[in-house]
C-alpha cells in the first residue's frame, strides 16, 4: 500500500485488530461496494456519514476506549472518499470528545467518560448568546431530577455532607466569594449523591453557564441569606428522605436564582 510500511500496518493491526481487519477488508473490495457498517457512502453529507459509521463501530464495541484508528490514508481507501471530508468527520468527533489526536497525526478513541463527552456542550453554550429563561428551563429539568434521585439514593454520609454544606453557608452572609465556593460544593454534593454520572455532568455544565451574571446577582442585598435558607430546606428534606418536599424546595431555589440573575442582567444592561 502506497505510503505505508509493513511495520506500520502490523502496528495498527496489533493495536485495534477488529477495526483494522474490517478496514482492510473494505479496502480489498471494489470501491463501489465499500462496507463500513453500511452501504457505500452517499455523496451528500459525506463527513456526517463517516462520523456516524465510526460512532456505530464504537457503539457496537468494535472500537473501544484506547483503540488507535488506522491512518487517514487507510480510512480514506476504506470509505472510498478523499481526505477533506474524512478530516472534517474526524475533527467533528474530536470536538465531540469521542476521538483525540495524538502525536503523529493518528486518532485514538477517548475514555468516553461523561465529563469528557459533555465538555463540548459546555463550551458551545458558554460562547453562544445567553438566554436566562432557556438556561433555567434546562436546569429545572436536569437539577430537579438529580435532587429527586439524591433523596432516594444518598447514603447516610452523603446526606450529612449535604446538610453540613447547607448550614455552613450561614457563616458567609457577607462574603460572596466564599459563599460561591461553598455553593459549588453544595450542588456537587447533591449531584454526586444522585448516583447518575451523566446527569451530574450535565448539571455541572449548566451550573457553569452564566457565572459572570451570578457573581453580580449574589451581591444583591439578602441574596445570600435567602439562598442559604433554601439550601437548608432542600438538605432537610433530603435528610428526611422526602423527595416531594426536596423537589419543591429546590424548584423555589432555582426560581430565586433565576430572578436574581435577571435583575443583575438588567442592571448591567444585558438582555435576559
Amino acid at each position: 500500500m502506497a505510503g505505508e510500511s509493513k511495520e506500520e500496518l502490523a502496528t495498527a493491526s496489533a493495536e485495534a485488530p477488529d477495526a483494522f481487519d474490517e478496514l482492510v477488508g473494505a479496502m480489498r473490495r471494489p470501491r463501489a461496494k465499500v462496507d463500513f457498517g453500511g452501504g457505500a457512502l452517499e455523496r451528500r453529507s459525506i463527513s456526517q456519514q463517516v462520523a456516524d459509521r465510526i460512532l456505530s463501530m464504537i457503539k457496537s464495541g468494535n472500537l473501544k476506549s484506547g483503540d488507535r484508528l488506522p491512518t487517514e490514508q487507510q480510512m480514506g481507501i476504506a470509505f472510498g472518499i478523499s481526505r477533506p471530508p474524512l478530516r472534517e468527520a474526524l475533527k467533528a468527533l474530536t470536538l465531540m470528545g469521542v476521538l483525540e489526536s495524538r502525536q503523529g497525526g493518528r486518532y485514538t478513541v477517548t475514555d468516553l467518560s461523561p465529563s469528557r463527552l459533555v465538555a463540548p456542550f459546555n463550551v458551545m453554550l458558554s460562547v453562544g448568546d445567553y438566554d436566562v429563561h432557556e438556561h433555567f428551563e434546562a436546569r429545572a429539568l436536569v437539577d430537579i431530577e438529580l435532587v429527586r434521585l439524591c433523596t432516594l439514593n444518598a447514603t447516610g454520609e452523603e446526606r450529612q455532607r449535604i446538610m453540613q454544606h447547607a448550614v455552613d453557608g450561614r457563616a458567609f452572609f457577607h462574603d460572596p466569594v466564599a459563599f460561591r465556593l461553598l455553593d459549588i460544593e453544595f450542588h456537587q454534593a447533591l449531584n454526586n449523591a444522585a448516583d447518575n454520572r451523566l446527569l451530574a455532568a450535565l448539571a455541572q455544565g449548566l451550573y457553569d453557564i452564566g457565572l459572570d451574571m451570578r457573581r453580580v446577582a449574589i451581591t444583591a442585598p439578602g441574596a445570600i441569606e435567602k439562598s442559604v435558607a433554601q439550601h437548608i430546606e432542600v438538605a432537610a428534606a433530603v435528610m428526611a428522605g422526602d423527595a416531594a418536599t426536596a423537589v419543591a424546595a429546590y424548584r423555589a431555589h432555582l426560581e430565586h436564582v433565576r430572578d436574581t440573575t435577571i435583575e443583575a442582567m438588567s442592571k448591567l444592561g444585558a438582555e435576559p
